[in-house]
């Protein structure tokens, strides 16, 4: 079920924007999941800001910059997920400091909800990297090495015995194996690692990436897992780590990017980070700023933050933001049909408060697959109507969505 707001808090958001540099003009493009970096360097791409129009959300701008719900909700705490104000400047995370491992095929860093694909262009490697979302707390997704063993287009979903008793006990049996179609969880193309029982695939609920929603395998947009699926073969590599505290250097700035730690992880993770800058700080013999790499570790924002003196002339530096055009189309976003007089809907709710009605219209509207909604409002009476739909059936089919994934008693409405 998906969080029906999302606050933080404004004043630390607010500062975070406002300390960033201010742009010298809009940029029309950025780069967003490919890269190429140097052997001796560890940080990637650039942070951006971006200014919200009427009705966007922020799964919407996550999409289309390939970026997690996680990793924009951290960024800009205070802004709310589904009904942000038109005009908030937001911050786009989209610099990363790679995972402190072997740069080989495949990496996953659990904790960033990130996955990196790493391969050779001569001198440098050149690394993609996508937003995932990973197993939950009872379901984790495994660390360790693997890799893949099979590759397939349009999967059939074998459904494991333990989903299958989850779904049953919700009022929701599902087959023993549902085929290629917008209801596969799958989505359209999946690679099969050699831990048996796991995949990196697409989904048809975009809006859990950056999520801990699966039952452990690796999850991304259809739109990334195309390209992933197209540029990797049979044993590629996969490594797969939980590293919510990374270290790295870019031109001869060192950084740290910190990630909220997992409830079930513990602190040596963070003490490896210390030891790793301790260690760079005595190699280099200049101080690093401890202060600053304190309060990344407090406010755990994901974003990388330079804890030493940055370096005159370096063209790449994180801390130069671009401010960037809001495209004329956000991808992905979803799409309402127009009202039918000869159709059937189901009324999701009646509210007296405005921005509550158009928050539950925007998750209905993201559900996966989409459930279209809009809100319909007379005086301080404000509908939520989901559809519309061609017949009853199809009606009662999303009314038990409804009330299966958002726990909301749906009313029929006929023609």
């Amino acid at each position: 079920m998906f969080i029906l707001s999302f606050y933080g808090c404004a004043a630390v958001r607010e500062t975070l924007v406002k300390s960033l540099p201010p742009p010298s003009h809009l940029e029309e493009k950025i780069e967003r999941n490919d890269f190429s970096v140097a052997k001796e360097d560890d940080v990637i791409g650039r942070l951006a800001v971006i200014r919200l129009e009427e009705e966007d959300t922020l799964p919407d701008i996550a999409r289309h910059f390939s970026l997690g719900i996680n990793t924009v909700s951290a960024a800009n705490p205070g802004i709310d997920i589904w009904v942000p104000e038109d005009g908030d400047r937001i911050l786009l995370p989209l610099s990363f400091i790679l995972p402190d491992t072997v740069r080989k095929g495949i990496v996953i860093n659990l904790a960033a909800m990130r996955l990196f694909y790493f391969r050779e262009d001569g001198k440098q490697l050149a690394v993609s990297t996508y937003p995932i979302g990973i197993g939950t707390t009872e379901r984790p997704t495994p660390m360790g090495q693997m890799h893949i063993v099979l590759k397939m287009f349009r999967p059939t979903w074998h459904v494991p015995a333990s989903i299958a008793e989850d779904h049953r006990k919700k009022g929701d049996p599902l087959p023993a194996k549902v085929p290629p179609g917008p209801l596969n969880p799958l989505g359209e193309h999946a690679l099969y690692l050699s831990k048996s029982g796991y995949l990196v695939h697409g989904t048809n609920k975009p809006t859990s990436i950056g999520l801990r929603a699966t039952n452990g395998c690796i999850r991304l947009y259809p739109e990334d897992i195309k390209r992933l699926f197209e540029t990797t073969s049979v044993k590629t590599p996969v490594t797969i780590v939980n590293q919510p505290y990374l270290v790295g250097q870019r031109d001869g700035t060192v950084y740290i990017e910190v990630h909220t730690p997992f409830e079930e992880s513990g602190t040596t993770e963070l003490e490896k980070a210390y030891a790793k800058l301790k260690n760079i700080e005595k190699k280099s013999g200049h101080a690093l700023d401890w202060k600053r790499v304190k309060e990344a570790v407090a406010e755990a924002r994901g974003i990388p933050v330079p804890v030493s003196e940055i370096r005159p002339g370096s063209e790449k530096d994180v801390a130069k933001t671009i401010e960037l055009k809001h495209p004329d189309k956000l991808y992905g976003k979803p799409e309402i049909p127009e009202l039918k007089t000869d159709a059937w809907y189901v009324l999701a709710a009646i509210l007296h408060d405005q921005v509550d009605a158009l928050r539950l219209a925007a998750i209905i509207n993201h559900q996966g697959p989409q459930i279209s909604a809009r809100v319909l409002s007379k005086n301080d009476r404000h509908r939520v109507l989901a559809g519309p739909f061609n017949n009853s059936s199809e009606a009662k089919d999303v009314a038990k969505r409804l009330k299966i994934d958002l726990e909301i008693d749906g009313i029929l409405v006929e023609p």
